[in-house]
């Protein structure tokens, strides 16, 4: 054990044109909020998920999540429906403009926000559906997108784990009104900080531009016609994600493999995954596993600190965080689930050996 080198949950993909693109950032000084990679990444973005959609990237994804909220003109007195088993800045993006998360639990398979159970928690003040794509995996947009419509609600969609992922063979962020990504260092495509807000509506596209800057007068220098914010991008980063956009494709087939392997070395263990049904392909960000017990998950915690195998918890449920847990939510599946489960290695280039030695390591301590 001593020889062995340690592996990390995640490190990122990198293809050798993102130095090509800083340095030439650097040699013609455009390094901060301007310069011509951030259309051509925000156009290429654009190409990559659907022909009809807008793109306007900003500084990392919760402020993503943030400006989209802003842009459908959720705010004070409003309720926004969403899951409790997510990351917490699904929820504090919420907050930020005034309005009140509600918690519905997640499925037992997916790991997805219920859609059985969003009708109960709709009232005359629900003015949103968020649908978080968890660890990669797709909501059930069709059924959540019912609903919405049933009930003339939004839905955003948070993808933030989930570029590539697919619905009915349609890239998720292309299937509500105002989708997220974030461009985080653990996440397929990085640019170390950062994230996009994709829309087929370009007025909202445009909100959020216009609020990203400052709220800038698109007339009159150093005018502001409203509250903005310092939401932008840099140039440097949009041009480490355009680099990271041509290997986008390679990445995700990496991944998939990875999940692939870690599936079949475990399959005659008492070890489960997220369900994916049959209209659904994750990206399979990271590769997410459940335990029979929380004894196990212990046992299986211990011998990969003692061979230097990193890994991650799942993520706590929100409802249970001390600013949220007045709200009284009960989500018990949440609960379950984020008390068993972990994140494995899941990096691009992870390679079949070290998938080998982390699920032996699992095996023999459970």
């Amino acid at each position: 054990m001593s020889n062995r080198k340690f592996i990390p949950v995640y490190e990122p993909f990198f293809n050798g044109l993102e130095k090509t693109y800083v340095n030439e950032c650097l040699d013609t000084g455009w390094i901060s909020g301007q310069g011509s990679y951030i259309k051509k990444f925000e156009d290429k973005f654009s190409n990559f998920l659907a022909d009809d959609i807008y793109s306007v990237c900003v500084a990392n994804g919760t402020v993503a999540l943030h400006l989209a909220l802003l842009s459908l003109g959720i705010g004070p007195g409003d309720e926004v429906i969403v899951t409790a088993f997510t990351y917490i800045a699904s929820i504090n993006a919420i907050i930020y403009v005034g309005a009140t998360p509600v918690f519905v639990d997640i499925s037992e398979d997916s790991w997805n926000i219920n859609h059985s159970l969003i009708i109960n928690h709709i009232t005359p003040k629900t003015k949103a559906i968020m649908a978080v794509h968890i660890y990669g995996m797709p909501c059930n947009m069709d059924l959540i997108s019912d609903i919405a419509e049933s009930y003339s609600l939004k839905v955003i969609e948070d993808s933030a784990e989930a570029l590539g992922s697919k619905f009915n063979d349609k890239y998720v962020g292309t299937l509500g009104d105002i989708s997220t990504f974030s461009f985080f260092g653990n996440k397929t495509l990085t640019t170390g900080e950062g994230g996009m807000i994709v829309s087929k509506d370009i007025s909202l596209i445009e909100r959020c531009r216009y609020l990203k800057s400052q709220a800038v007068s698109a007339t009159q220098r150093y005018w502001h016609d409203d509250i903005g914010y310092n939401y932008r991008m840099t140039n440097i980063c949009a041009a480490i994600g355009l680099a990271q956009l041509t290997s986008i494709d390679h990445v995700l087939h990496l991944k998939k493999n990875i999940f692939d392997q870690y599936k079949s070395s475990l399959s005659q263990s008492s070890i489960n995954f997220q369900y994916q049904a049959k209209e659904m392909d994750s990206s399979y960000w990271l590769t997410t596993c459940l335990f029979q017990t929380t004894k196990d998950l212990k046992n299986v915690e211990l011998a990969l600190e003692q061979n230097l195998i990193d890994f991650r918890p799942l993520f706590p449920p929100v409802h249970k965080m001390p600013m949220y847990i007045s709200q009284g939510s009960e989500c018990p599946i949440s609960d379950d689930i984020a008390s068993r489960g972990l994140c494995l290695p899941s990096s691009p280039n992870l390679s079949s050996d070290d998938i080998a030695f982390i699920c032996d390591t699992i095996i023999r301590s459970i």
